[in-house]
C-alpha cells in the first residue's frame, strides 16, 4: 500500500488551518463577548495539533491507511467545528423571524410546522428520518468509495467536502438562524400558526442551552415507536444547536455528495445515494430541523461550493 510521499499538508488541511485562523481572530477580537473562548481556543489548538501529528505519521510510513487516517481525523473534527459556530454566532441578533417571514411570503404558510401534520403516517415519518439520518452515510460513503475506487481523485474529493463544510460554517456564524423546532419553541407555536414572527434579538445569548432539555425545543415530529426516529433522536441529542440552518448544510453536502457521485461515472454509486439525498431533502424541514428556503438554498450553496471548490483545486494543481 505504499504511495508517493507529498511532503507538505494537503488541500483539505490547509482549509483546516486557514478556518483554524480566521475563527481564531475572530474569537480573539470577540473574547470579551463569548461565553467559552479559552475552551474555544484550546479546541483550535488541538486541531492543530492532531493534524500536524498525522501528517507526521503519515511522513514517516506514507501509505494508503495512513493517508486514510489524515482524513478520518479531520472528518471527526467537524462534529466540533459545527457546535462551535452556535458559540459564535449567538452574540449576534437572531434572524429566524426574518426567515420565517420569508417563508410565510413564498409559501403562505410554514412548511415545516404543516407538512408533518399532514403527512403523519408512520411508513412516511420513518423514511423522512432515516433521509436525514442518513447525511453522515452519504459524505463518508462517498470519501470511502474514492479511497477505493477513484484514488486519483481522493484527495480532491475530501478538499471538496471539508472546504463546503467550512463555508458552510462561516456563514452559519454570521448568518444566526437557529431554525424551527428552536425558534418556534422560543416564540410559541401559536404565534407561528397565526403568522407571528417575533424578533427575539439576542435570545439565545442569554439562554443556558441544554439540548437535552426538552423546553428548548419544539417537539420533533415521527413515529415515537419507530428505529430511525429513535436513530434521529440519538442524533439530534449527540450535539445539535440552535445553529446552522441556514442555509442547509445538510441539503448542501448532500448535493456535493451527489455532484460527486455523477462525476465518478459510476452511475450506480449515484443511482444509490439519489433516493436518500431526496429523502434528506425533504426530512429537514419535515422534522422541523430547517425552513424549506434552507433546504432549497442548500442545493444552490451546495452546487456553488461544488464546482468553484473543484476550479479551484484544478487550477492551484497545474
Amino acid at each position: 500500500m505504499a504511495v508517493k510521499t507529498k511532503r507538505g499538508l494537503m488541500a483539505a488541511e490547509w482549509a483546516t488551518m486557514a478556518y483554524t485562523l480566521f475563527t481564531t481572530i475572530f474569537i480573539l477580537v470577540t473574547y470579551v463577548r463569548l461565553t467559552n473562548p479559552g475552551d474555544m481556543l484550546m479546541l483550535r489548538a488541538q486541531a492543530v495539533v492532531l493534524t500536524l501529528a498525522l501528517w507526521g505519521v503519515y511522513r514517516l510510513c506514507p501509505s494508503k491507511l495512513t493517508m486514510l487516517f489524515r482524513v478520518t481525523g479531520q472528518l471527526l473534527l467537524l462534529s466540533w467545528w459545527y457546535s462551535d459556530t452556535y458559540e459564535m454566532n449567538r452574540i449576534f441578533m437572531n434572524l429566524d423571524h426574518v426567515f420565517a417571514g420569508y417563508e410565510q411570503s413564498l409559501f403562505g404558510f410554514q412548511p415545516s410546522l404543516s407538512f408533518s401534520q399532514v403527512f403523519s403516517h408512520p411508513i412516511f415519518s420513518e423514511l423522512l428520518s432515516m433521509g436525514y439520518v442518513c447525511y453522515f452515510p452519504l459524505f463518508v460513503g462517498i470519501t470511502i468509495y474514492y479511497f477505493f475506487c477513484r484514488y486519483e481523485y481522493f484527495e480532491r474529493t475530501v478538499f471538496i467536502i471539508m472546504t463546503s463544510f467550512f463555508l458552510f460554517y462561516l456563514i452559519f456564524i454570521f448568518v444566526p438562524v437557529a431554525g424551527p423546532q428552536f425558534y418556534f419553541k422560543a416564540v410559541g407555536v401559536d404565534q407561528i400558526a397565526q403568522g407571528i414572527f417575533p424578533n427575539i434579538g439576542d435570545y439565545f445569548n442569554k439562554i443556558q442551552f441544554d439540548v437535552h432539555n426538552r423546553d428548548f425545543i419544539t417537539p420533533i415530529p415521527g413515529w415515537e415507536d419507530g428505529l430511525m426516529y429513535k436513530a434521529l433522536i440519538m442524533t439530534h441529542d449527540a450535539g445539535e444547536r440552535p445553529t446552522a440552518a441556514f442555509p442547509s448544510s445538510h441539503v448542501g453536502i448532500a448535493t456535493v455528495v451527489m455532484w460527486l457521485a455523477w462525476e465518478c461515472k459510476n452511475r450506480k454509486v449515484f443511482y444509490i445515494c439519489l433516493p436518500f439525498a431526496v429523502l434528506l431533502f425533504f426530512g429537514t424541514f419535515y422534522i422541523m430541523a430547517h425552513y424549506a428556503i434552507d433546504a432549497i438554498a442548500g442545493i444552490f450553496f451546495g452546487t456553488f461550493f461544488y464546482f468553484s471548490l473543484k476550479w479551484a483545486y484544478n487550477a492551484c494543481r497545474l
